[in-house]
């Protein structure tokens, strides 16, 4: 069947517009430039306490805060109050007696990061890093040594986690009276002293 000719003329009217439409450009990959902070629903931090020798239960808090500024500073904020044990009377117990959050509501860790070391990630890139944090927990700091993997999951989102746990010896930082005073609670026959502990950061921009 022929097509009326005035059809035919807007057919090859509509077909040169299409034509002439320019390709749609795939989105640019932005430098990993300028301040980040920390997005605490996406993030948690981790970490197993083993009592009686072989019994290991696995804890979280329930936020997080920070930032790493584009100077490759960053900070990190765990508000010890939010521990999470899923028993509301360990949660309590560890609060008052552990971290004794009344007088040190929070661990704070502070790092100097190497910008130029993942400055070019692209998207699905990752990288691992050797870092050295200062940990101030419950009026004590000390230095603690791990490699982290960072990876580029969007434009503007960025996931840093622990290669390995990191042990943290609760003696360091001067838990050991607030571990034994668990342990008597408990009515336990031990609980291990030193403690592994996880994390995954998701930074936005």
């Amino acid at each position: 069947m022929t097509l009326p000719r005035h059809l035919l003329f807007a057919s090859s009217i509509l077909g040169l517009a299409a034509c002439s439409q320019p390709a749609a450009k795939a989105p640019e990959t932005t430098p990993l430039s300028g301040d980040w902070v920390v997005n605490s629903d996406g993030s948690h931090v981790s970490f197993v306490s083993i009592k009686s020798g072989d019994i290991a239960e696995a804890h979280t808090f329930g936020e997080i805060d920070g930032t790493v500024l584009a100077d490759g500073s960053a900070t990190i904020e765990i508000p010890l109050e939010t521990v999470q044990t899923n028993i509301d009377l360990r949660d309590e117990r560890m609060r008052d007696f552990l971290f004794e959050t009344d007088t040190y509501p929070t661990a704070n860790v502070t790092a100097k990061l190497d910008p130029a070391v993942f400055s070019g990630l692209g998207i699905g890139d990752s990288t691992v890093i050797p870092v050295t944090a200062q940990l101030d927990l419950h009026g004590q700091t000390n230095e603690i040594d791990t490699n982290l993997q960072v990876t580029r999951i969007a434009a503007d989102k960025v996931l840093v986690t622990t290669v390995t746990p990191i042990f943290i010896d609760t003696a360091d930082f001067a838990l050991s009276d607030g571990v034994e005073k668990l342990r008597e609670l408990a009515n336990l026959p031990a609980i291990t002293p030193v403690v592994p502990v996880d994390f995954s950061i998701l930074l936005t921009h």
